[in-house]
């Protein structure tokens, strides 16, 4: 029987993915609509059945409602669920039986993209104990390799230029919106112009610090860090990012062993007018740690997560990379992989001491786990990686999945959906938690 699948897409990645993805959605026959916020969104669409909205954010509720209903939606679709307009969305669409597809960068990187029903992150429906994910786990196949996905940083820096330039140029076609960034994206390209170059002057001196740290007999702990912008900060996490670095270090300087080092790392795409350098510099000095703690540039390499004793994070991805790599892992704020016999439960203050690792075994189950349920091998920032995401997309919507999905396959997501947290922790159908203050 033909699906009767019927998608509305709101904003995705800065990439032509949702436009691939629509278009293929299209190509076999199912209705896509698009919702367009500015001219950024306009510039990467090129679909029949899109409107503009360009109202103020209280009269999104009704417009929303109303394309819902005139084009009877089966099934929204958009990338990051703590938007204000798309948190808003969820919270009309799941009352009304409309299923609510997000998309996110994957929690297994480089070569996955995310995409869960119903929210991600702090708000996704994966297991939160160890036993569902064992339990789970005996019910798949091994998964096969991932496929090497390429990224393009000129092409992702390309097309964020071009976006935010078309959002620019149709900003009174818009008058009412307003990035769900803090800050303007031409205030991050002017600092990108100055730290660009900075990076490439310090990239030599970075690479010795990083060998010096991994063939030295000096242990260290690992703090990378993420953008001070990112949603799983802002919504996720309890407190902004200077305010958990500056917790972080005097901790360290209170309960770390005297030998120790404590190494923060910058997110390689940092280009915020926070200057976190400075707050690291600032916090050390005020705990008495300076000597001790120190700022590179350039991102965590591999081979500097594997030899850290352990490692700080938030809630950053880059925390199941460590997990892999049987690196004791703390996490300060909300994430998939904060549970018991994964990621250190003691609190910080203790963490320090006595840093436990993960159980090899629970990390296989819920690395598995993850990956069927939620990743698509796949990319946002490449033509092949757009491609292979839309195919591996088109079998996990449930266009797709009225096809392709076996019994049980459908059974075991159903288990899946039946020992995961109870809703009241996710998206509530009144309210939004974490994300409805900015909404």
């Amino acid at each position: 029987m033909k699906s009767t699948s019927r998608y509305l897409f709101l904003q995705g990645q800065i990439s032509p993915f949702f436009a691939e993805l629509g278009q293929a959605l299209h190509r076999r026959g199912h209705p896509v609509h698009r919702i367009h916020f500015n001219g950024g969104d306009r510039q990467f669409w090129s679909l029949p059945g899109a409107v503009d909205f360009r109202g103020r954010p209280d009269q999104w509720p009704e417009f929303f409602k109303a394309r819902l209903r005139d084009w009877q939606i089966t099934d929204v679709v958009l990338f990051s669920d703590c938007r204000p307009l798309h948190a808003a969305a969820i919270r009309i669409a799941v009352p009304l039986g409309v299923r609510v597809q997000v998309f996110e960068e994957g929690y297994l990187r480089p070569d996955y993209i995310t995409l869960e029903p119903g929210g991600v992150n702090g708000h996704s429906s994966l297991p939160r104990d160890a036993a569902s994910y064992l339990r789970l786990a005996a019910t798949l196949p091994e998964l096969p390799a991932p496929s090497s996905i390429p990224a393009s940083f000129a092409r992702r820096a390309r097309e964020d230029f071009l976006y935010h330039l078309s959002s620019l140029a149709s900003a009174a076609r818009f008058p009412h919106h307003h990035s769900h960034r803090p800050w303007h994206p031409l205030r991050e390209y002017a600092i990108g112009a100055y730290r660009l170059p900075m990076k490439a002057a310090l990239r030599a001196k970075t690479e010795q610090r990083i060998r010096a740290l991994v063939d030295g007999a000096q242990p260290y702990f690992l703090f990378p860090l993420q953008l001070a912008a990112d949603s799983q900060i802002r919504f996720h996490a309890p407190g902004d990012l200077p305010t958990l670095i500056r917790r972080s270090i005097e901790s360290f300087a209170r309960h770390a062993p005297a030998e120790s080092l404590l190494v923060l790392t910058e997110h390689p795409l940092d280009y915020g007018p926070v200057d976190l350098a400075k707050t690291v510099r600032d916090a050390a000095t005020a705990a008495g740690v300076a000597g001790r703690t120190l700022f590179l540039r350039g991102g965590s390499p591999p081979e500097l997560i594997a030899k850290a004793r352990g490692l700080i994070t938030v809630n950053s991805t880059i925390g199941i990379t460590a997990l892999a790599a049987g690196v004791p892992v703390i996490a300060l704020g909300t994430a998939i992989y904060d549970l018991p016999g994964l990621s250190c439960q003691q609190g910080l203050d203790a963490y320090w001491s006595a840093p436990s690792r993960p159980d090899p075994q629970l990390f296989d189950a819920f690395r598995r786990v993850v990956t069927a349920q939620t990743q698509i091998n796949g990319g946002f920032f490449s033509a092949e990686g757009i491609a292979q995401a839309v195919e591996g997309a088109l079998v996990r919507l449930p266009a797709g999945a009225e096809i392709h999905a076996s019994a049980a396959s459908l059974s075991h997501r159903a288990e899946v959906h039946r020992l995961a947290r109870p809703p009241e922790t996710g998206f509530d159908t009144a309210t939004t938690p974490d994300c409805a203050e900015a909404a």
